[in-house]
């Protein structure tokens, strides 16, 4: 549908939108009611995202703004690229200002109060310089490099997200240049907050200080004037439809490699970095600056008043295993039904089962693919897999079962962006043992989470499946909260195996009865869902809409939401993350209420509820409300039939989410996000802590509004198309994303 009933400012740019997100996880560091170890951790995840935002977001617009590439889902916020990367430099500064004031004035001081302290090379003692220099001499001087850079030593090319030590050095004795440039790599390999005295995990120095203070044993003959330290971010993104290939494998090999040459997106530089050295980093790697009174620039060096790459700082927690600086531990809960050493398969035959993670154990799903791979009745696993670990059980699970002969599958997926080259060792592995492994399609990644298991019993076979919203990954799930379902529905496990054929052959014309699938109809789907809702408000009945995902980006379905608002729909959006909507404009959205969770847990689940009463339906799905999923995915959403399922999503989990008052900010119309506080003497409510409660037994949810019995809507209902730009099929049943045609 078109964007020209509304305006561009009816919409908020996805890029700033994602800047406060990151804003919110800044807060948590800042925030003197969390563990102390905790603040540091949220620092290191602030400076993570802020790394990955550079590689992919900022390369991205950087290419569209002086390159020759036009967006793939053009903004409805009306910002050209150019002015979204200077409002994104003046932003970002705002927030590394803040970010270093946390550290240096808050968790610096905090630490010390625990008597764990990082200190400057001049409040060594003189025993504890000894220990260093014998440290030093022993375990990092063999492994650093000197590089000089003269006109024999050009400079060298510097890593991405690499930490590199540049110092001005003036020849004392000896032959070479009277003033020299030189650099020093550090290397990864050495821990970048180094014990003072080994054994004692209080006080540390950081590794660019001991180095520092020590070059003149890398340069002999030169005296050291000025040191400084820099890191430089370069551009990780690329695009599969640019390049040419039968092997998709050797394609993402070569990009991979490829990243090693990028452009440079982002310079750090410490303030002490002399402005010679600056002048030459910035020449050498063209890096924009903007000249005066130039308004066709913005500026991609950051300085930092402080240690740069908080990024080890997740280091430095796990040196301190300090566990009384931290959230204490949990046991996540598994259902009854679920028990250790339980078939579980009769028990999912006997009913379906709702995981919420990492409130319920993961132990179950990686049991689902165990108990597969050594059940003699088990015929055929078939899995997909976006991200997991190195040491992935599951994967070890698919390799056991193809080496017992049981009929394997690994939908793998390439271009998970950053997990590429573990996806490939891994795959290959898979490879190796007897697995199918499959790569999916060259210009769609295959994002749905699956495991089907086909089993025989009692002279006819039998399928079982398990649905998520989130990775199959043990670690993770610890960490992120996910939703997944476990059927032997029939129906169900249908869809799901003719979703498997289509991934594996191009396989289509199947009738799909319960799932929703990406790129063929979610995106009418979705917007027929809400434009339904929008209907019945009209005609006076009972009507709502619920949405909990990572980001709220398409326009259309932004759209579809603003007119429900204005039919008198009640909608309630979740959204961690990125969010183009605005709540509560007079006539357009005030019945729209937008918020976002940051705790403890990344909150990472996607649940859409349509309809008010018994007829709800409920979704689960591993898609956000994006172009990239609806378009450039194949994703899956799937209905909750079960009626205690059911009510679990909507009496418990959901208003949980909508009642908090400690981690939730509620979004306002202009773009800003207020924290939520409990009333003076009323209920604190924390959502994550009240569903850690109820997982370990200590108290129970109090329950939302009652629902009446069940009466279970359709699984799906009857289509009607919705005109719009729909993207192409080409012969082989592949979706060409920048093709588009009208379509009716």
């Amino acid at each position: 549908m078109s964007t020209a009933t509304f305006l561009p400012e009816h919409f908020i740019n996805r890029e700033l939108s994602w800047l406060e997100f990151n804003s919110r996880v800044l807060e948590e560091a800042q925030d003197p009611a969390n563990p102390l170890l905790e603040r540091l951790k949220f620092l290191a995840i602030f400076a993570s995202n802020l790394d990955e935002f550079f590689m992919v977001r900022v390369a991205g617009l950087r290419e569209q703004s002086f390159g020759a590439i036009a967006p793939q889902d053009p903004p409805s916020d009306g910002l050209s690229p150019l002015a979204v990367l200077q409002k994104i430099s003046a932003r970002v500064r705002t927030l590394v200002e803040q970010q270093y004031q946390c550290w240096g004035e808050a968790i610096l001081p905090a630490l010390a109060e625990q008597n764990i302290r990082v200190l400057k090379e001049a409040e060594l003692s003189a025993d504890q310089r000894r220990g260093v220099d014998k440290y030093f001499r022993q375990r990092i001087f063999p492994v650093l490099t000197p590089m000089a850079i003269d006109p024999s030593h050009p400079s060298p090319r510097f890593h991405n997200k690499a930490l590199y030590l540049a110092a001005r050095l003036t020849r004392k004795l000896g032959i070479g240049p009277e003033r020299l440039y030189a650099v020093v790599q550090l290397p990864q390999v050495l821990p970048r907050f180094v014990p003072v005295e080994q054994g004692n995990h209080s006080e540390f120095l950081l590794l660019e200080d001991i180095v520092s203070a020590r070059l003149t044993e890398l340069f002999g003959g030169y005296e050291i004037i000025t040191t400084g330290t820099f890191r430089i971010t370069r551009d990780m993104d690329y695009d599969l439809l640019d390049e040419e290939g039968d092997d998709m494998l050797r394609v993402i090999e070569s990009q991979i490699r490829a990243r090693v040459r990028s452009e440079a997106v982002r310079l750090e530089v410490s303030s002490n970095l002399e402005s010679d050295i600056l002048d030459m980093l910035v020449t050498e790697e063209d890096v924009r600056r903007p000249r005066l009174g130039d308004t066709d620039s913005y500026d991609e060096v950051y300085e930092a008043p402080g240690p740069i790459d908080m990024t080890s700082f997740f280091e430095l927690i796990a040196s301190i295993g300090r566990k009384d600086l931290q959230d204490p531990p949990f046991t996540p809960r598994t259902p009854p039904a679920l028990a250790p050493g339980d078939n579980l398969f009769a028990a999912i035959s006997e009913a379906d089962i709702l995981l919420h993670h990492p409130f319920d154990s993961f132990t179950p799903v990686v049991q689902f693919v165990q108990q597969a791979a050594r059940d003699p009745h088990v015929l055929a696993i078939k899995q997909t897999l976006y991200r997991t670990s190195g040491d992935s059980p599951i994967v070890s699970a698919l390799i056991e079962a193809a080496e017992a002969g049981k009929h394997v599958t690994a939908l793998v997926e390439l271009k998970a962006r950053f997990d590429e080259a573990n996806n490939i060792s891994w795959a290959r592995r898979m490879e190796r043992a007897g697995v199918h492994v499959v790569f999916g399609f060259m210009d769609l990644k295959t994002h749905c989470k699956l495991a089907l298991v086909v089993r025989q019993e009692d002279h006819k076979v039998k399928r079982y499946a398990h649905l998520g919203t989130g990775n199959y990954n043990p670690s993770t799930a610890k960490i992120y909260t996910d939703v997944g379902l476990f059927t032997a529905d029939r129906v169900m496990t249908e869809d799901v195996s003719a979703l498997f054929n289509f991934l594996t052959g191009y396989s289509q014309n199947h009738d799909w009865q319960k799932l929703i699938v990406a790129p063929q109809d979610m995106h009418d789907a979705t917007i027929r869902l809400i434009d339904e809702q929008t209907e019945r408000a009209r005609r006076g009945k009972r009507s709502r809409v619920f949405a909990k995902m990572n980001a709220l980006v398409d326009p259309s379905t932004i759209e579809a939401l603003y007119r429900a608002s204005q039919a008198g729909v009640p909608i309630d959006l979740v959204i961690r993350g990125i969010c183009a909507l605005r709540p509560g404009i007079v006539a357009l959205s005030e019945n729209i209420r937008v918020r976002s969770v940051v705790d403890r847990f990344l909150e990472h689940s996607r649940i859409y509820i349509f309809g008010e009463g018994p007829r709800q339906m409920v979704y689960l799905s591993s898609a956000d409300w994006m172009p990239r999923n609806f378009d450039r995915r194949v994703e899956v959403m799937f209905p909750v039939e079960a009626p205690e399922l059911r009510r679990r999503i909507l009496q418990e989990i959901i208003p949980t989410y909508l009642r908090d008052n400690v981690k939730a900010r509620e979004l306002a119309s202009d773009g800003i996000y207020t924290r939520l506080t409990p009333p003076a003497g009323g209920p604190v409510h924390r959502s994550q802590l009240e569903l850690i409660a109820v997982a370990e037994g200590r108290s129970p949810l109090p329950a939302g509004p009652a629902i009446a019995k069940e009466t279970l809507p359709p699984a799906r209902a009857p289509a009607k198309r919705i005109p719009r730009e729909k993207p192409v099929v080409d012969k082989n049943g592949v979706t060409k994303p920048n093709a588009k045609r009208r379509v009716t």
